[in-house]
């Protein structure tokens, strides 16, 4: 049941030929895309009043016409990437970062391929511009260095113009490699390259600035044998990206498993909870995982009513 209507201010509502007057110029072409404080806007500097902005919206509201009015870029629906990787080079993840060079507004470029499941970089490179012929050069060599076969390989980036452009996409159909990209303005649809690149930057070696882009390329040749060999990384259980990019996780795995033993034999009173294990790292990792599977392995968040 409704309430009782709300009685119109005396004098102050429009009447109906009013109101469709202010529909009538909201329907104008030179109008149709543009919003309401503008439409107002250019009505007063052709000096004219109809009503004020917000009766605008009111009597557009009561047409079923309050909606976007601008002509707008749309999408279509792009479908959300669900990646999974289950072994070493099966899916590869890529991006371009800026390195800030020795002046103001001057830039290096760094190109990083990245193997999701181990995160190993199988593939860099520094360079003075962002290039589609040099990505296609970079991904063709390390696919080559790598032995992906085809058929292989996934290959996922974002919707740069070098991730989207021709010579790439004909070098992945011409190797047997698929690609995919992120959705438009999504910014997660990339996780691991991106978090690769926060490692990077985030070094206490990292420079303010490059003095030269061989000062670029010597920062970043000493940083990412020190990434994929020395660096214990969380998602891999403390382990290093060459540990499981090459198969010696598992070794890790018992080595550790026969250190912590041998310290809960010497003071098992130290542990309250019994033996220790070491932790293990992935056998599945995804970029975004699917609701369905997210709710199988009970890792959906509870919704408060």
């Amino acid at each position: 049941m409704h309430g009782p209507r709300r009685p119109r201010s005396g004098g102050r509502a429009l009447e109906p030929t009013e109101r469709q007057h202010v529909i009538d110029l909201l329907h104008e072409p030179r109008f149709a895309d543009l919003a309401i404080p503008q439409v107002h806007a250019q009505l007063l500097d052709e000096n004219e009043y109809p009503c004020s902005p917000r009766t605008m919206y009111r009597i557009l509201e009561a047409a079923g016409e309050c909606r976007e009015r601008r002509d707008v870029r749309s999408y279509a629906n792009v479908v959300k990437p669900e990646l999974l990787a289950t072994r070493p080079n099966e899916l590869w993840s890529w991006d371009i970062t800026k390195l800030l060079g020795p002046a103001k507004w001057t830039y290096f470029y760094l190109y990083v391929l990245l193997d999701v499941y181990s995160r190993y970089v199988v593939g860099w490179m520094v360079a003075t511009r962002e290039s589609k012929q040099l990505a296609r050069k970079l991904i063709e060599e390390t696919l080559r260095k790598h032995g992906v076969a085809p058929g292989q390989l996934t290959l996922h980036a974002d919707r740069g113009s070098s991730m989207t452009s021709k010579p790439v996409a004909f070098l992945c159909a011409e190797l047997g490699v698929t690609k995919t990209h992120s959705r438009p303005y999504v910014s997660n649809d990339n996780p691991f390259s991106e978090a690769q690149f926060k490692t990077f930057k985030y070094m206490p070696e990292f420079p303010d600035r490059f003095g030269s882009l061989e000062h670029a390329r010597s920062h970043c040749g000493a940083f990412f044998p020190f990434y994929n060999n020395v660096h214990r990384h969380s998602g891999l259980a403390m382990l290093t990206p060459a540990d499981v990019h090459y198969g010696r996780a598992a070794e890790r795995i018992a080595a550790r498993a026969a250190t912590m033993n041998t310290a809960y034999l010497a003071h098992p009173e130290r542990f309250p909870h019994g033996l220790p294990t070491p932790q293990l790292p992935p056998t599945k990792v995804w970029i975004n995982k699917p609701i369905q599977q997210l709710e199988e392995e009970g890792e959906t968040k509870l919704v408060a009513l």
